[in-house]
């Protein structure tokens, strides 16, 4: 792999629950924890979406008091919302077919309900991770963000998650959020289905991140910095052990 020192983030077009009509998008916290961590590291990043354009916040991942250390407005979240520069990015996001795989060296899926419902009927997306994989590319994704890897199918037609240990937001996490009427299906459930070895913190909303190879997961939004991390060490290992190994 020959590094670019950048990564691309996905996130969502969709804004709201089909069933119900509540309001959703992009949990603002899994894109901004994100990208602190991996700017520190010296990574430039770029932002698509499945439809490209712009991209809607879900509304509670501004507000919540109660999840505030992960998802509330405070910190770093709080500096980059009140950002006028940094907010424009997510008003013209590139279209996730028009991506050029060989420009980055990771992928990052971030998560809030939206990805639920265009993730997964997203046969570019699909197309870009198994790219990104088969090139040797890391691919990462918290909370709902592993909704894009429900239909990635490699060359040899298997899914990606097959056999692979994962993780992603608990169906006792969408229960307590009160989503459970509300979301289109059960990832923790479909992420089983195409028999990935699925885990989850013991305490709902307590950090948890799974690495397997080139594939990175986190649990919910507590999650963020922690696969951020995973991804920054990750890449750099890669790094230099494609340096070690050029021949002299």
């Amino acid at each position: 792999m020959t590094a670019t020192k950048k990564i691309l983030i996905v996130v969502t077009n969709d804004d709201e629950f089909e069933k119900v009509g509540f309001r959703t998008g992009l949990w603002l916290s899994e894109l901004i924890h994100f990208w602190e961590v991996a700017e520190e590291a010296g990574y430039q990043m770029d932002i698509a979406s499945p439809s490209g354009g712009k991209v809607p916040i879900d509304p509670e991942s501004l507000i919540i008091p109660e999840m505030a250390n992960a998802t509330g407005l405070k910190g770093e979240v709080s500096k980059r919302y009140e950002d006028r520069a940094f907010m424009n990015l997510l008003d013209n996001t590139l279209k996730v077919s028009d991506v050029d795989p060989t420009a980055y060296d990771a992928i990052y899926m971030a998560g809030g309900h939206g990805v639920m419902f265009d993730f997964p009927k997203s046969v570019p997306l699909a197309e870009l991770i198994a790219k990104f994989y088969e090139s040797n590319k890391v691919i990462s994704a918290v909370c709902h963000g592993p909704c894009g890897l429900l239909e990635v199918k490699l060359s040899n037609g298997e899914y990606l998650i097959k056999g692979k240990n994962v993780t992603g937001f608990s169906w006792n996490e969408e229960l307590i959020a009160k989503r459970d009427r509300a979301v289109p299906f059960n990832l923790e459930e479909e992420l089983r289905r195409r028999d990935a070895e699925y885990s989850k913190a013991l305490v709902p909303f307590n950090s948890h991140v799974v690495e397997d190879g080139l594939l990175i997961t986190g649990q919910n939004p507590g999650s963020v910095r922690a696969v951020g991390k995973a991804v920054v060490k990750k890449l750099e290992a890669m790094t230099q052990e494609a340096t070690t190994s050029r021949p002299t």
